[in-house]
């Protein structure tokens, strides 16, 4: 008897934890979506530049425009050597200011590439989260009864 209330308890609770996981999943969906429209806002300048932002370039706010990240070492390089004045830092530039600078474009690269991945999987993520929603309410035993 014990073990067939145990199986019936168990089949019981296997549809809840779909139905749990699947709530996750259009979380997960909403929370890309809301993701992607706030950068439509807030990166509205740089996703102009999203044929360009491939993670060899990053958008530069300051000046509306892309910068190659090969270039922009070899400049920091060069400020470097030459210990022109770092206005951020208050001092000329150091070979550690060039790295840490070096580090955080590449990182901006990533991110702007990233950036635009996201914006432009937009449709893509409504559509899929239209689909999810409805595959729940079907899903879902009528409420109504």
């Amino acid at each position: 008897m014990k073990r067939i209330a145990c199986g019936l308890i168990a089949l019981c609770l296997i549809p809840l934890g779909l139905v749990h996981a699947q709530g996750l999943t259009i979380d997960e969906v909403k929370g890309r979506i809301f993701d992607a429209k706030m950068l439509k806002q807030t990166f509205v300048n740089g996703l102009k530049f999203c044929n360009e932002l491939n993670g060899n370039n990053f958008y530069f706010p300051p000046r509306d425009r892309v910068l190659d990240l090969d270039e922009y070492h070899r400049s920091l390089e060069s400020l470097a050597r030459q210990q022109v004045f770092n206005p951020e830092r208050h001092k000329p530039w150091t070979e550690e200011d060039a790295t840490d600078r070096w580090e955080q474009v590449k990182r901006q690269a990533t991110k702007d590439k990233e950036n635009c991945q996201l914006v432009a999987s937009l449709p893509d993520l409504e559509k899929q989260l239209a689909d999810m929603e409805k595959k729940a309410a079907e899903a879902a035993p009528d409420k109504k009864n």
